[in-house]
């Protein structure tokens, strides 16, 4: 379970918006709405551990305060609007390096038929320079055929994708929910669907500065 008391979003000292709790049980996910500005991606990143996290009290599974802080960081799998993948390497290389980097090292083969299920057979061996938009999104989401983390943290997942890739997705994300995964969804586009595992949260507009 994750559950977080009194949340606040700063952003670069600014106060975004405040007093809200979120609270999600395993096998449930929460699509985060809003303009542009409004925090959806503050909200990742202090969940991942990328940016402190305000909050009067955190708890994520059996762990509370620091030690859930800590616990969640571990099990936390962020993929952000900007994929994080470097230009000169190939998908399996980004795939590789980042699942090293979090401790979750995979068989070169494995990635390489992750990425042939993606519809990127043809491209594992690429530079990404050389990739579309879209094809990039897909190695990016790649990743979460492969991680074994429970929290998803995804910003504009469906960013650059086409339809059938918007399919895939969601079959994958309906799977990891029926494994006891949780997942936070950031969107500002209508989302296509919505299922009784997923709920919404929409952000105001950011407060106004003081003068």
């Amino acid at each position: 379970m994750l559950e977080v008391t009194d949340l606040q979003l700063v952003r670069g000292g600014r106060l975004l918006c405040e007093g809200f709790n979120l609270h999600l049980r395993p096998g449930r996910a929460l699509l985060v709405e809003g303009a542009n500005g409004a925090g959806k991606s503050t909200l990742l990143r202090s969940l991942a551990g990328l940016q402190p996290l305000h909050a009067r009290a955190l708890r994520w599974l059996a762990f509370e305060g620091r030690a859930a802080r800590e616990a969640m960081c571990l099990e936390a799998c962020f993929i952000g609007h900007r994929d994080g993948l470097h230009e000169a390497l190939t998908p399996v290389e980004n795939l590789d390096h980042a699942l090293r980097l979090g401790g979750e090292a995979l068989p070169v083969l494995r990635i390489e038929q992750a990425l042939q299920g993606a519809g990127l057979g043809a491209q594992v061996r690429v530079p990404l320079r050389r990739l579309s938009q879209g094809q990039r999104r897909r190695v990016a989401l790649t990743r979460l055929v492969l991680t074994r983390r429970r929290l998803w943290l995804l910003d504009e997942p469906l960013s650059g994708l086409d339809e059938g890739a918007r399919l895939d997705f969601n079959v994958r994300l309906a799977l990891h929910l029926e494994r006891g995964g949780i997942a936070l969804i950031s969107t500002h586009d209508p989302w296509p669907s919505s299922a009784p595992s997923m709920t919404r949260l929409h952000l105001p507009a950011p407060l106004p500065q003081a003068a």
